[in-house]
């Protein structure tokens, strides 16, 4: 895959070399180009923002430079396939790992990074005419740049990328895995020694009975997931829950509704 990522601050994106980025990039599974906008200005301190039209606070980045910049791209050595552009905004669509995972499978992204209050409209409007532009939001706060964001995304689609984790298996349990029975929060995971500072591992997991650990890890997904995002439960198809889920689910306070959904009564509110 080959990512191009263009932003006034290049050297923000130096964490794509390490650990298994870099490992990536360095084996050839990954090719990263890190491009300076400023390299696509024409006045001596290299503008790329202007204040906006309608008046208000902040400043907004031009559209020449960024125009100039994705057509250096599209016209210069390149893929067969034309690029996915990913605009890391507050206002885009979440980002998820269902959408990790439909990135993944592109052989080209192109990731800009805005300051400021954001790109001149008409960037987007021109390049989504006639490119696939995704506009993405990693969370519902606001950053002071895109750059993190990007930093975010890229890792969560070039893990999925064969040859990138050491086990092409690990990435199948992942919380909010596609294709799994529900979108449930990983469960907690141990490793040696059994005991730490009093602390022991769970009986199960050393039981060798592989049925009983899927289980109980099955559980503990169920468990996590009520507590830090119920709203996964509240969403779930309840075809994807089986009778022993359902059962545990029923012990954590949850019920059915007429729809089969499940919901769970307020703290102190009886049904």
């Amino acid at each position: 895959m080959r990512i191009d990522v263009i932003t006034i601050f290049p050297e923000y994106l130096e964490p794509l070399n390490v650990s298994l980025l870099g490992k990536a990039r360095a084996r050839g599974l990954l090719d990263v180009r890190l491009h300076d906008l400023r390299g696509w200005t024409h006045d001596r301190h290299h503008t790329v923002d202007d204040t906006p039209y309608g008046g208000g606070p902040g400043m907004v980045m031009k559209p020449d430079p960024w125009g100039e910049a994705l057509d250096a791209l599209l016209a210069g050595e390149r893929p067969a396939a034309d690029p996915v552009v990913v605009v890391p905004t507050p206002s885009g669509r979440p980002f998820t790992q269902e959408l990790a995972v439909e990135l993944s499978r592109a052989p080209w992204l192109v990731f800009t990074p805005a300051r400021y209050e954001g790109i001149d409209r008409r960037v987007i409007e021109e390049y989504g005419a006639r490119l696939d532009v995704r506009e993405v939001s990693i969370g519902d706060y606001v950053l002071a740049g895109g750059e993190a964001p990007v930093l975010v995304m890229v890792e969560a689609v070039a893990r999925l990328l064969p040859g990138v984790l050491g086990n092409a298996e690990s990435h199948r349990d992942d919380s909010f895995a596609p294709g799994a029975m529900a979108a449930l929060l990983e469960g907690p995971v141990y490793t040696k020694p059994p005991e730490w500072r009093g602390h022991g591992v769970p009986e199960v997991l050393i039981s060798g009975h592989h049925g009983r650990i899927a289980r109980w890890r099955r559980d503990e997904a169920l468990r996590r997931t009520t507590l830090n995002r119920p709203d996964l439960i509240e969403s779930c198809d309840p075809e994807a829950f089986d009778k022993h889920d359902r059962e545990t689910l029923a012990a954590l306070g949850w019920r059915q509704g007429a729809d089969g959904r499940f919901w769970r009564p307020p703290d102190g509110v009886e049904e």
